[in-house]
């Protein structure tokens, strides 16, 4: 939550197709030649010429475990390019940053998404998507996509998050300070908060809720969360991943999300809930956010379920 455009900023530029089929979809081979072992930089060949017009996605490791489905949360590596009768381009290789992408399925490209939709921890697959499937007529420059270029991606998926994912561990003792929050759980959505008719703290306030046993979220992580976000002088909610229908994929550590985050969830343990107070120094400052209501002296609340890191 830094970069004050947005308050969790995650969806991986020209993120990545996946399908669940062991062939390919709609008939057609997806033409490219892959090679390589799942994890390492793929090797991709291709063909002379121009692409065919439809979608094509083909399974070459099947993976193991659940398989995504829409609003489910996507975590993989992934090489993508752009391709057309000129010949092609290397758009995006997470390989040589070793960080993978987060691919929210129903919030891509149509193609991304019919892609993304089966695909299993495990997977790596090739999926070739063409305009009418990815962004249209009007291409996208700002990612330096033109209106006649198909998009080429090799994925090979790592994990796969529920949209109905949360907390795996242990519920600590309901909290007993009455100038803090209480949290109530609520299944399938945002848990509820009752703020206290009280001064809000002044410092950062964390609070294990429940207290996971996966590993410690550090630094330069990809963190897979489930959040919800409430003000402190209503208790309303102003946004959350339940509402929004899908879980998230955000760096840590890294500036891109708010101070209170960053010091709030940095050594936490994947699979626990926890409670934030967020005073406005580590929020969003006298500029607030204008874009979810967030004035400059708002205190913030939020309840954070920590699924993966990556």
């Amino acid at each position: 939550m830094r970069r004050r455009v947005r308050l969790v900023s995650v969806v991986v530029a020209l993120a990545v197709p996946l399908a669940s089929s062991a062939a390919c979809s709609g008939g057609d081979d997806v033409d490219v030649t892959v090679r390589g072992d799942f994890g390492r930089l793929p090797d991709v060949e291709f063909p002379k010429g121009a692409p065919a017009d439809s979608l094509a996605v083909k399974t070459l490791t099947k993976g193991k475990g659940s398989a995504a489905r829409k609003g489910d949360l996507v975590v993989a590596d992934y090489v993508g390019y752009r391709w057309n009768e000129g010949g092609r381009k290397l758009l995006a290789d997470s390989y040589a940053k070793g960080q993978p992408g987060a691919f929210p399925t129903g919030q891509l490209v149509p193609g991304l998404t019919k892609a993304l939709v089966g695909a299993r921890p495990g997977a790596r697959v090739v999926a070739r998507i063409p305009p009418g499937d990815g962004f249209g007529a009007k291409g996208d420059p700002k990612h330096r996509v033109g209106s006649d270029d198909t998009l080429v991606y090799v994925l090979d998926v790592r994990a796969v998050y529920s949209s109905s994912a949360g907390p795996r561990g242990v519920k600590q003792a309901p909290l007993a300070d009455p100038k803090l929050p209480r949290v109530k759980e609520a299944a399938g959505r945002a848990p509820s908060v009752t703020v206290p008719r009280a001064a809000p703290p002044k410092r950062l306030q964390v609070r294990t809720l429940v207290r996971g046993d996966g590993p410690a979220v550090r630094a330069g992580r990809l963190l897979a969360l489930q959040y919800g976000g409430f003000f402190w002088r209503d208790g309303k909610e102003f946004n959350s991943s339940w509402s929004a229908g899908h879980p998230y994929g955000l760096m840590i550590g890294t500036g891109q999300v708010i101070k209170g985050w960053e010091q709030g969830l940095v050594g936490q343990r994947v699979g626990s809930r926890v409670l934030l107070v967020v005073p406005p120094s580590l929020g969003y400052g006298p500029k607030g956010l204008a874009q979810f209501g967030i004035r400059g002296d708002d205190t913030l609340v939020f309840v954070v379920d920590l699924l993966g890191v990556h």
